[in-house]
């Protein structure tokens, strides 16, 4: 019943950025642990990026290779994360997969493998 959408890959130059979108329907967003993973050229898949609720808040994790350049965000009215990605590498080339999962425990939200629902991916290219 969950379905994620992503949108807003491109083209974009080094040093760029972009800004992609994860529309979730069939769940409130704050209910979930919603994020991104990518998978570039002759990769694994690699996580990027999740949010979760934390009492009021909520709280973000981001991989080592990202940290400092990515942030994460959600609107809950619009129940859509988004993935704002600044002081893009050529190695941020891939193709980028909104992920959503519950009931995650702090050790398996960098595992691809935990998450429930999965987008169909949206292509993002840096290059000049």
């Amino acid at each position: 019943q969950v379905q994620l959408v992503e949108s807003g890959g491109g083209l974009v130059q080094p040093g760029g950025s972009l800004t992609l979108s994860c529309e979730v329907s069939g769940a409130t967003i704050s209910s979930l642990t919603v994020g991104w993973f990518r998978q570039g050229p002759v990769k694994e898949r690699e996580f990027v990026s999740i949010m979760r609720s934390r009492g009021s808040g909520s709280r973000s994790y981001y991989g080592d290779s990202v940290k400092g350049r990515f942030s994460i965000s959600r609107d809950n009215a619009k129940n859509t994360a988004y993935l704002q990605m600044n002081s893009l590498k050529i190695e941020d080339t891939a193709v980028y997969y909104c992920a959503a999962g519950m009931g995650l425990i702090l050790s398996s939200i960098g595992n691809g493998g935990a998450y429930k629902h999965w987008g169909q991916g949206t292509q993002v290219t840096v290059s000049s």
